[in-house]
């Protein structure tokens, strides 16, 4: 029977279906199926699965933001089973991302922070609009591996190389990665200000975010 459920969770994600994720994760509680099972078994399989046809070009934008949106739900009904059985997923690290001061886009931020999520690491999200210090005070607080800057605009590009720098003046330089991206963003800048990597999609993120931190 399981099979069958998390194949049904696997189609949710691919799909794009936050009602049908959130109910199959319910069945599954009610069934018994451990809440970490259904994430790895099931969910995750999906996201890998949107992530491998979105990098080959069959996917696009807006069915990421809905694979995104359909893990959200399924991990809102599972995490508080998770803590309640005292399970954990294993964290791949902490990341801590925003989209930086001065802009406000939000789209690819959320969904580089939900395929994270998705796939292990424990993301403390700042939203958008956010002021330098609160990215060191967030990164200091929980001890970060990551910081994930994201700027949609080319003025507003520069408080990227402003994050890092004011990382380098508080001595937390060294215990923290810094990934770079949004739709102005390169390579060669990330390289110019110092940045760890640099993705130009959420799926690549992932990518970047488990080689920077060696996972």
């Amino acid at each position: 029977m399981s099979k069958e459920l998390f194949d049904a969770m696997t189609q949710s994600i691919i799909e794009g279906e936050p009602e049908t994720a959130e109910e199959l994760a319910k069945q599954a509680i009610q069934q018994g199926v451990a809440p970490l099972d259904a994430i790895n078994k099931g969910f995750v399989i999906g996201v890998n699965e949107v992530g491998d046809q979105f990098s080959r070009g069959d996917m696009f934008l807006p069915e990421l933001v809905a694979a995104g949106e359909a893990m959200k739900a399924a991990i809102a009904v599972l995490e508080p089973e998770m803590a309640k059985q005292g399970t954990a997923r294993q964290i791949l690290g902490k990341v801590v991302v925003g989209t930086v001061s001065g802009d406000i886009h939000d789209i690819g931020k959320t969904l580089v922070a939900t395929m994270l999520s998705a796939s292990g690491f424990d993301v403390y999200d700042l939203g958008v609009d956010v002021p330098i210090e609160k990215f060191v005070e967030k990164v200091r607080e929980v001890n970060a591996d990551l910081v994930g800057l994201s700027a949609l605009i080319t003025t507003t590009m520069g408080k990227q190389k402003d994050v890092i720098e004011a990382l380098e003046d508080m001595g937390l330089r060294p215990q923290v990665k810094v990934m770079v991206g949004g739709a102005p963003v390169t390579q060669s800048w990330a390289d110019e200000i110092g940045a760890d990597g640099y993705s130009e999609d959420a799926v690549g993120a992932v990518a970047v975010a488990k080689q920077l931190l060696g996972v």
